[in-house]
Formats: structure tokens, C-alpha cells, sequence
């Protein structure tokens, strides 16, 4: 670890003083004739220069910082660059974590690119997907000379597919696929950890994750998503036993952008999930009945091959009387606050005389590739059976458990729990001493000045804070429109005014519009009665959900030039739609999270039984920083121009109206 600077006292941000080499050497690169003046088009930013040597300074002394950097700050130069020259001069691997695509591709493909031929030092960056994103050629030919006791006529055509893929594909993966594979072949012919190994794979050139891991070796940046860090993260037991400091890799240091998302993304990897899905596939890899194909089925285990055959309607009433206990309502999700929902007992037997014939199997087995992926569904079997009976006993009273309902076909169940206060959990993973790490979004704060929702939330109470706003000048760029008169969405006039002031607002801007929306139902009735007056006046309606991938209907919305597209909760944040192709942004409803899943339920339960005030210190935060991301998408350059317009009178109309407008960039604002 690098030693801290002498000298200074303590500086706004809780760090203290002294200018290191590192930082004063980012200094240089960000001033008005440094290394990035060099660049066509570079602009010198004192925001992101600031940033920068924020970032620069942490890395160097070891410890921990949020930052949030307004719209326009360049903040993906700013920490990436101190997090290369730290990186290749301490020897210790950068991870970087994005929530999106999107900044990943632009990262990887665009950013890091150009400072490889810009700074002075050669380094190295890699991307990482989650293993089973990528085809393993071990695997692929060991399905190859399975086929006929694996798949049935279809699936062994879409083998063939596959293997002629992977005889042109450059990077192996799922991305890679201009029509998406069939999920039950992929699986067993993607990388899975008992099989896909250095040993295994190390020599095959056409293992693509084993390539991955070899650049990732020599890699001094890896690009990873917040999802795949915490399922590499490791659980609180694996972290205490690391002396190195390091959270992914031995000794690496953290930066995550698009840092508003970790609360909710963590939430789905701490804690646990049984899916009803997930256990059928691990059944029917052994044994599929109505195909008569599986690993059980290749090897002529008749004792195995009843046993599953048994297991799988017992599986499948299991779920199925779960879902009849649950009162699921208007949602998908039902909150459990009781123990024994369900009786498991036969499913639970069944997993454990199918588990003690695998053992026998296994020990028999010669073929070692086989052997390890029996080893695998064993393990996956055994955590199924504990995740039901940990889910039914309910034994960890921080926790919260429910069920979620899911399939278009027939409905499917899944078994959560999550723990309630996700701050404790995240300070002991992500900001324990010895570790680096740093949070930056364009939307952490709610109005105070450091960021202390945003730092409550994360568990980073005591990590310093910075707020640096953004160079545009929003009071000339963007108009705020506000309709005072919309009706109440339970009032029978309600859809016909918001066709109406919706129509009128893409008139201003001639199309070129997001609308976005917090309810899925409303949006698809709104495109069927804005569809017609939409193509009368020459604006291509495009809309989330109707088979065109979200990347996809960006491009087909820029490329329009005079489209307006239709999106839900991922459009309103994570989306780059610079010049004029977006001119207006119009919000339909103001986004209150609905309280009535399971977690945000149990959230609000712990705020008041503390005595606390859950609207006020939960539900509206967390729409002010939704709003910000909505207004966000309509200015992202300096030469950009347009309106915002908020369609929910009580941003007029209550009190805490106030509280939104405050968060809010500074411009001039019509009400209607």
C-alpha cells in the first residue's frame, strides 16, 4: 500500500492533505494543455479535472470514495485514467463496474482504445461476462459426440448451429449470436465452473472463457457488471478469510459507475433464490422423460433414470402448491411473513434418494468430464433442497421472503429472501479497511450537499463524499413545463387527458421524444391511441417490449431523427441519445416506487418501527433520484437544446413538489 502525503490537515472531503505523485501527475493530464489536450474536440473541464484528482488521491492513500459528478463532467475519463497509471505503476488489477451495456461497450470498445494510444504506459484491459455467457469447446464437443442421448431431431439441428458458429465467432459469446441459441442446448454447451477449467481448457484455443481468463491474467483494467461483481464477490464468510485487501482479484481496488444501481442489484445476490425453472433444468440435464434423452439416459443408469422420472412431479406440485398459498393479487411478488408455507417433506426425500444414487453413479464414472458435471448438478441439487428448507423455516429474522411468479406459458415459481438492511452487509463487503473502492453516479444526492441518503443506503456512512455539478449551462439549454391541471389517474378522464397533453408536447418538438412511463399497462394502451396520430404526422412510435432489444430501438429512435419512443424503468436511466433526435422528455407520472413489493414493503416496515418517517426517508428520495435520471437523458452535450415536461399536477399541487423541483437542474419553468 502506498504510504499517505505528509502534511495539509484535512480537506473538504474528509481525506488528508498533501498532493501524491499519482494526483499530481493526474493534474497534469486533465489541466488546459495536458496529454488530453491533445484530442480532437477536447474541452477543458475544471469539474472533471477536480474529479480526477479526487479519484487519483483516493487510490493513492487507500480508503473509499463517493462522488457524484453532474451530467457532462466526463467522469468516465476521470476515473479511469488515475485508475490505469495506478493500476500499472502499484501492480494491482483496476475492476471496473458498470450497471448498463451500454457504458461497458463504451469503456471497452471506445474509451480505453484511445487512451492505449494516448498515456504513457502500456497496459491492458479485458472484458468479463459471466461464465455461461460463453461457449466452451470442451463441452461443445463432448455434446457433438453425445447428441443422439442429449437432444431430440430439433435440438441436435440447433447443435449444429452452434458449431458452426463457433467456428467464425471472435468473442464466443451469447452477444455474438445474430439470432439467439435455444437455451436448453446453450446449457450444455456454455462454460460452468466444475467443467470449463484450466485444466480442462487451458490448451483449447477455442475455449472462448478460458481465452478470457487468460487475458484477464495480464489484464491490469477488467470491465465487469455490477451483477456478475457480486456473484464474484464472494459471501461475508470468504471476504473475512481475504487478507490482501482485494475484492475480485488478489489485492485489486473497485470503482463503480452507475453506482445509484448497487443497492438494488446487490439485494438479488445477498440472500438467496430457489427457482422452480432452474431445479427442472438440473433435473431434465439428468434425465428429460419426455425426450428420454440426459447424462443418465447416456450412461443406461435405470435406478437414476426412474428417480428423476419421479422427482420431477413432485418438484412441480411442490411450486405449484406454493403458488396456491400466495395471494398474489395485481402483482408477482407475495410476501411469506410466516414459516411453513408449504410442505416440502416428499420433494425434500426425493432430492435426497436422487442425491445418494448420483453418488453412486459418480463413483463409478470413468469419463471425467462426464463425472464433473455430475458433481455440478449434485451441488445444485444439494442447494436447492437447503434453499427450500432455509425458505420454509424462515430462521433469519432480518431477512424478507417471498415468492415471485414468472412464465408466459404456464406460471412458474420462485423462492427469495434478501436481508432487510442491506447497508450492514454492503459495509462489511464492499468498505472494510484495507480495501479500495470508489462509488460515482450523475444521481446520488436528494438535495444535501453530501450525499448522505445515497451513503445511508450503501452503508458507506463514514466513506468521504464529493458533489462536483455539471458545466452545462441548463438555464440556456432546457425548459421545465409543468401541467398544474391533470386529473387524478383514478379519474375516468385521465387516459384522454394525457393523450392530449402528450400530443401537444410532441407537437413542440416535432416528435423526438421519450416518454417515459412507470406503469406498463398504461404505456402500451397509450401507444394504441397515440399510434395513429403519431404516424399521421410523421413520428415513428417505437415502443419497450415489442420484441426489439433495448439497444436496438435507440438506434432505430436516432437513425428516425424524428421518432418518439415509448419505455419503462430501464429507459429512464442508462441511455445516451445526444443532439437533436432528442429534444423533449416527457414524464408521465412522478416514480413512486409501489410499495408493494415484498422488500420495499419490508423496508418501509423497519424505517417506521424505528420511528422514523418511511415517506420521507425512503419513498421520497428514491423518486427524486428516478426523477433525476428521467430528466438526465434530454441534455448530454453542450450544443444540446430542449424541454422537459412533467405530466403529474401534484409536482405542483403538494408539498413535497417542492422537494422534486429542488433536485432538479436550474431553468426556466412554464405551468400550465
Amino acid at each position: 500500500m502506498i504510504s499517505l502525503a505528509e502534511g495539509g490537515g484535512v480537506q473538504p472531503d474528509g481525506s488528508q492533505g498533501g498532493t501524491g505523485a499519482l494526483e499530481r501527475e493526474v493534474a497534469e493530464i486533465f489541466s488546459a494543455s495536458g496529454l488530453l489536450s491533445r484530442r480532437p474536440g477536447f474541452e477543458w473541464r475544471p469539474e472533471q479535472q477536480e474529479m480526477a484528482c479526487a479519484v487519483a488521491r483516493t487510490l493513492e492513500r487507500g480508503g473509499h470514495l463517493v462522488v457524484e459528478a453532474g451530467t457532462g463532467v466526463g467522469k468516465s475519463f476521470a476515473y479511469v485514467i488515475p485508475a490505469i497509471l495506478h493500476a500499472v505503476r502499484a501492480r494491482r488489477k483496476a475492476v471496473i463496474s458498470t450497471h448498463t451495456i451500454n457504458l461497458q461497450e463504451q469503456l471497452i470498445y471506445k474509451d480505453i482504445p484511445a487512451l492505449q494510444a494516448l498515456l504513457p504506459v502500456e497496459f491492458e484491459a479485458a472484458l468479463l461476462k459471466g461464465r455461461q455467457n460463453y461457449c466452451c469447446a470442451t463441452r461443445l464437443a463432448r455434446a457433438l459426440r453425445q447428441a443422439d442421448g442429449l437432444f431430440t431431431t430439433t435440438q441436435r439441428a440447433e447443435l449444429e448451429r452452434i458449431r458452426e458458429w463457433s467456428l467464425h465467432t471472435s468473442d464466443g459469446s451469447l452477444s455474438d449470436f445474430a439470432e439467439q441459441p435455444d437455451a436448453e442446448v446453450w446449457s450444455q454447451v456454455c462454460s460452468e465452473r466444475s467443467i470449463c477449467s484450466q485444466r480442462t481448457c487451458g490448451g483449447n484455443s477455442r475455449c472462448f472463457y478460458q481465452a478470457v481468463r487468460k487475458r484477464l491474467a495480464s489484464a491490469h483494467v477488467v470491465v465487469v457488471n455490477h451483477t456478475l461483481f457480486f456473484t464474484l464477490l464472494g459471501s461475508e464468510e470468504e471476504i473475512k478469510g481475504r487478507t490482501d485487501g482485494g475484492f475480485i482479484f488478489p489485492n485489486d481496488f473497485a470503482i463503480f459507475d452507475e453506482a445509484h444501481t448497487i443497492e438494488n442489484v446487490a439485494s438479488r445476490h445477498i440472500g438467496f433464490s430457489v427457482s422452480q425453472f432452474g431445479l427442472r433444468q438440473s433435473l431434465q440435464r439428468l434425465y428429460n422423460p419426455r425426450t428420454k434423452k440426459g447424462l443418465l439416459s447416456i450412461l443406461r443408469q435405470a435406478d437414476g433414470l426412474q428417480a428423476v422420472g419421479d422427482l420431477l412431479p413432485v418438484a412441480d406440485a411442490f411450486f405449484d402448491s406454493v403458488g396456491r398459498a400466495c395471494r398474489f393479487g395485481k402483482g408477482r411478488e407475495f410476501r411469506v411473513r410466516e414459516s411453513g408455507l408449504a410442505d416440502a417433506s416428499e420433494l425434500s426425500a426425493g432430492l435426497t434418494r436422487l442425491l445418494e444414487r448420483l453418488g453412486g453413479v459418480i463413483a463409478k464414472c470413468e469419463d471425467d468430464l462426464t463425472k464433473s458435471e455430475l458433481l455440478d448438478l449434485a451441488r445444485r441439487l444439494r442447494e436447492s433442497r437447503a434453499g427450500v428448507a432455509d425458505f420454509l423455516d424462515q430462521a433469519d429474522r432480518g431477512h424478507v421472503y417471498w415468492v415471485e411468479q414468472s412464465g408466459r406459458r404456464e406460471p412458474l415459481h420462485n423462492l427469495h429472501a434478501a436481508p432487510v438492511d442491506l447497508a450492514a452487509c454492503l459495509r462489511r463487503l464492499l468498505f472494510r479497511d484495507g480495501a479500495c473502492s470508489v462509488l460515482t453516479s450523475a444521481t446520488l444526492s436528494v438535495g444535501g450537499e453530501d450525499l448522505r441518503y445515497f451513503r445511508d443506503r450503501v452503508g458507506a456512512e463514514d466513506v468521504p463524499a464529493r458533489r462536483i455539478g455539471s458545466p452545462f449551462d441548463y438555464e440556456r439549454q432546457m425548459t421545465l413545463h409543468l401541467v398544474r391541471k391533470m386529473p387524478d389517474p383514478r379519474d375516468a378522464g385521465y387516459e384522454d387527458a394525457l393523450e392530449k397533453w402528450v400530443v401537444h408536447f410532441l407537437a413542440e418538438s416535432d416528435g423526438r421524444a421519450f416518454v417515459l412511463f412507470t406503469s406498463y399497462a398504461l404505456m402500451e394502451r397509450m401507444a394504441d391511441r397515440l399510434r395513429a396520430p403519431c404516424e399521421r404526422r410523421g413520428w415513428p412510435l417505437l415502443v419497450q417490449g415489442g420484441g426489439m432489444p433495448r439497444t436496438r430501438l435507440v438506434m432505430a429512435f436516432q437513425e428516425s431523427g424524428r421518432a418518439v419512443l415509448f419505455g419503462t424503468d430501464s429507459f429512464w436511466g442508462g441511455v445516451d441519445v445526444p443532439g437533436e433526435a432528442l429534444s423533449n422528455v416527457i414524464i408521465t407520472r412522478l416514480p413512486f416506487a409501489m410499495p408493494d413489493h415484498p422488500l420495499i414493503e419490508a423496508k418501509l416496515e423497519a424505517i417506521e418501527a424505528g420511528g422514523g418517517d418511511a415517506f420521507k426517508q425512503y419513498s421520497l428520495p428514491e423518486a427524486v433520484l428516478k426523477l433525476r435520471q428521467g430528466v438526465g437523458r434530454l441534455i448530454r452535450a453542450k450544443s444540446d437544446r430542449g424541454i422537459v415536461v412533467i405530466l403529474d399536477s401534484r409536482i405542483v399541487s403538494k408539498p413535497y413538489g417542492r422537494t422534486f423541483l429542488a433536485a432538479l437542474p436550474k431553468c426556466p419553468v412554464e405551468i400550465h
